[in-house]
């Protein structure tokens, strides 16, 4: 199977502050899905990017409609995916592949629109993942243009604002569990409403809310920007939303990385998304805000190693206490590790 490995490693580099502590709170597994990333990544493949030199000590499986159940009953087929990432969970913690605790947290896939009739399904996928899931992820992006792909999940155009979503959404906060937000950056605003009219529900941003720079938004990258800012500032002020800083590298954001005769150094990579980040610091505050890799996602731009390092160099005027809040902390309180099995 093809994969982008040799094009990845044209631009070699060593993990800078290799001891600093890191949470990967957003990564993937999947097999033979997408061509041009990796067609197939698992515990080894994940573990081979970690071998880059950052000290990765945990990660957080976040659910990407991988391994669903093709028996039994439509609402619980997704618990088929927590329960394959259930198995390399417990592969991870026999200590047989390393001191890294992989998918000590995962967030799977439920259909919140199904209102009180979900409760049943993250039931099952709480007893699948033998004590590791921590919150749901039900994906809102969507766009009106035909060249925006919109998310696996086929949402409906206002999910966020629907009420028998909310109905569904009204479920996790009774079973201690958060909600993963991933949606276009025209949607911030609808979970800014979201995460209002739930204030008890912690809410996570995934991707700073997809900013896009391809189809109708491309060329508009400054004024995308401004509006993005407004919106985030909007959204920063509910107390239970934090966000993720990363995933900023895929296709979909315009900066067209994939297609270089080479790929990014992480100063370039600094160099061309740091206000994303420290805009987001900025308002979030470091105790709300957690670097991710959204691996293998954003391989298609960079590798492993590189991605780190450009996170490294966006906080390299950050106190250690900052860093080490922005790269572990935060993630290991908002997904609870200190319970992980």
């Amino acid at each position: 199977m093809a994969t982008n490995d040799d094009w990845l490693a044209l631009t070699p580099e060593t993990a800078l502050e290799p001891d600093l502590a890191i949470c990967d709170p957003h990564h993937h597994f999947w097999d033979e899905r997408f061509d041009r990333i990796a067609p197939r990544y698992l515990l080894d493949e994940l573990l081979d990017d970690i071998q880059g030199g950052h000290n990765v000590v945990s990660t957080v499986f976040v659910e990407c409609h991988s391994m669903y159940r093709t028996h039994g009953p439509e609402d619980f087929k997704s618990v088929g995916e927590t329960e394959f990432v259930t198995g390399i969970a417990a592969m991870s913690a026999s200590g047989l592949y390393g001191n890294t605790r992989i998918a000590a947290a995962i967030v799977g896939w439920a259909d919140l629109m199904r209102g009180q009739a979900v409760a049943p399904v993250l039931e099952a996928h709480n007893v699948a993942s033998g004590g590791r899931l921590r919150g749901i992820r039900h994906s809102a992006a969507w766009d009106a243009s035909d060249q925006i792909q919109r998310s696996l999940a086929h949402p409906p155009q206002g999910l966020y604002l629907d009420a028998g979503f909310r109905e569904g959404f009204a479920e996790l906060a009774r079973r201690g569990l958060s909600f993963e937000a991933w949606l276009y950056h025209p949607q911030i605003p609808e979970l800014t409403d979201l995460a209002r009219a739930f204030p008890g529900t912690p809410i996570v941003l995934d991707h700073f809310g997809g900013p896009l720079g391809i189809g109708p938004y491309a060329g508009q990258r400054a004024e995308i920007f401004e509006q993005w800012r407004i919106d985030i500032e909007a959204l920063a002020r509910c107390p239970n939303v934090v966000a993720k800083l990363g995933g900023i590298n895929m296709p979909i954001n315009g900066f067209d990385w994939h297609d270089g005769a080479r790929p990014p150094s992480s100063e370039e990579l600094a160099a061309a998304t740091a206000p994303y980040y420290e805009h987001c610091i900025e308002h979030f505050g470091v105790d709300r805000c957690m670097f991710e890799s959204n691996f293998p996602v954003d391989k298609i731009s960079c590798s492993y190693t590189v991605l780190w390092n450009a996170f490294k160099r966006i906080a390299a005027g950050l106190s250690d206490a900052d860093k080490a809040k922005l790269f572990h902390d935060t993630a290991s309180r908002v997904y609870r590790l200190d319970e992980a099995v």
